[in-house]
C-alpha cells in the first residue's frame, strides 16, 4: 500500500521531444540525478513527511545537511549552496481568499532536477505543467534553472493580479468621497493597511530570494533568469508602497475632519457661553437677596434691565460676526 508521502508526490520528466508525467510505487523509485538527458520535476505536497524526505536524500546520495534542513521545524527564508545543488526555503501567500493565508515552500535544484515541496495542497502552476505538457514555449528546450525562473515568476504573477483586484475592490470602498470619520471606514482602512503588510512582507522576502539566487554559482545554473523578477518584485513594492502612503493620508484626512467638527462645536459652545456670562452675571446680581437695592423699587427696573439683557446680547453677536467667529 502506498504511504501518504508517495500519494501527494508526483514527477513530470521532459526533454525537447520527450515528456512523461509518473506517479511511485516505492521510495526507493525516486531517483533525483544530473546525469539524465532529461530535466525532472519532482513536486510534494506537505512538509511533515521528515522520515521519508530523509530516505529519499540517502538513497540519492545528495548533501547529508539536507535532513538536518528539513528536521528543523521554524524555517526562516534561506537559500544555501550545497555542493551541487541548492536549497532554498521561503513563505508563500495563498491568495485564494481575502484572508491571505501562506504556507512554507522547499526547493531543492541541481542542474538536472528541481524538487519542490509544499506545505499545502493545491498551486498557481498548472500553466506550467500545461506548458510542459504541451511543448508550448521554451520551457522543454531549457533546464531546471528555467523551471525554477517560471514558478518563482508564477508567484510573483499572482502576487500582482491578487494586489491589483483586491486595490480595485478596496478603491470602490475607500475613494475620497466615501471618507467619513466613523468606526466602520476606519476599520475598513485598516483591515487594507494589514492586508497590504501581509502583501509587502511577503514579496520582500521573496525577493530577498531572488537577490540570493542572482549570487548562486554552480555548474548549469543560469542566473540571468531572476534578473526580471527583481524588478517585478520592486515595481510590486512601490505600488504597495504608494497605496500605503494613499492610505495614511486619509487616516490623517479622517483626524482632520474629525478635528475639525470638534473645534466647531466647541467654537459655537465657547459662543454661546461668552453670550450668557454677562447675562448670568446681571442676573445674579439683581438675585442677591440685600435689603437696599435701588433698582429693585424702580418702577421700570425690570423691563430696563430686560432691555440691558438684549442690548447684551445683541452687540455680543455683532461683535462675533464682525470677526467672522460664527
Amino acid at each position: 500500500m502506498k504511504s501518504e508521502f508517495l500519494k501527494q508526490t508526483s514527477l513530470i520528466s521532459y526533454s525537447k521531444k520527450n515528456y512523461e508525467k509518473l506517479s511511485y510505487i516505492a521510495i526507493s523509485d525516486i531517483i533525483l540525478s544530473n546525469t539524465t538527458p532529461f530535466t525532472e520535476w519532482l513536486n510534494t505536497y506537505g512538509i511533515t513527511y521528515r522520515e521519508d524526505y530523509k530516505k529519499v536524500i540517502t538513497n540519492n546520495k545528495l548533501d547529508d545537511f539536507l535532513i538536518k534542513l528539513f528536521m528543523d521545524k521554524e524555517h526562516s527564508n534561506k537559500v544555501i549552496l550545497l555542493n551541487d545543488l541548492v536549497f532554498i526555503s521561503t513563505r508563500v501567500l495563498k491568495t485564494e481568499s481575502r484572508a491571505l493565508d501562506s504556507e512554507q515552500m522547499f526547493f531543492i535544484i541541481s542542474s538536472g532536477f528541481l524538487w519542490s515541496i509544499q506545505e499545502k495542497e493545491g498551486d498557481y502552476f498548472n500553466w506550467i505543467r500545461e506548458r510542459i505538457e504541451s511543448n508550448s514555449g521554451i520551457v522543454r528546450r531549457k533546464k531546471a534553472d528555467y523551471l525554477l525562473f517560471l514558478i518563482l515568476e508564477s508567484i510573483v504573477d499572482n502576487y500582482e493580479e491578487t494586489y491589483q483586484k483586491n486595490a480595485e475592490l478596496s478603491t470602490s470602498i475607500l475613494e475620497a468621497e466615501n471618507i467619513k470619520p466613523t468606526p466602520d471606514f476606519t476599520a475598513k482602512v485598516e483591515k487594507r493597511k494589514q492586508e497590504l503588510f501581509n502583501f509587502k512582507k511577503a514579496t520582500l522576502s521573496l525577493k530577498d530570494t531572488i537577490i540570493k539566487l542572482e549570487k548562486i554559482k554552480i555548474n548549469n545554473f543560469d542566473i540571468k533568469y531572476f534578473s526580471e523578477l527583481k524588478e517585478q518584485t520592486n515595481n510590486l513594492i512601490s505600488n504597495i508602497d504608494f497605496e500605503l502612503q494613499e492610505l495614511e493620508s486619509k487616516i490623517n484626512l479622517i483626524f482632520s475632519i474629525q478635528g475639525h467638527r470638534l473645534n466647531e462645536v466647541m467654537k459655537t459652545l465657547t459662543i454661546l457661553s461668552v453670550i450668557f456670562i454677562p447675562l448670568t452675571f446681571l442676573a445674579g446680581i439683581y438675585g442677591m437677596n440685600f435689603e437696599h437695592i435701588p433698582e429693585l423699587k424702580f418702577k421700570y427696573g425690570y423691563f430696563m434691565l430686560l432691555g440691558i439683557m438684549v442690548l447684551v446680547t445683541i452687540i455680543s453677536i455683532w461683535y462675533f460676526k464682525r470677526k467672522k467667529w460664527f
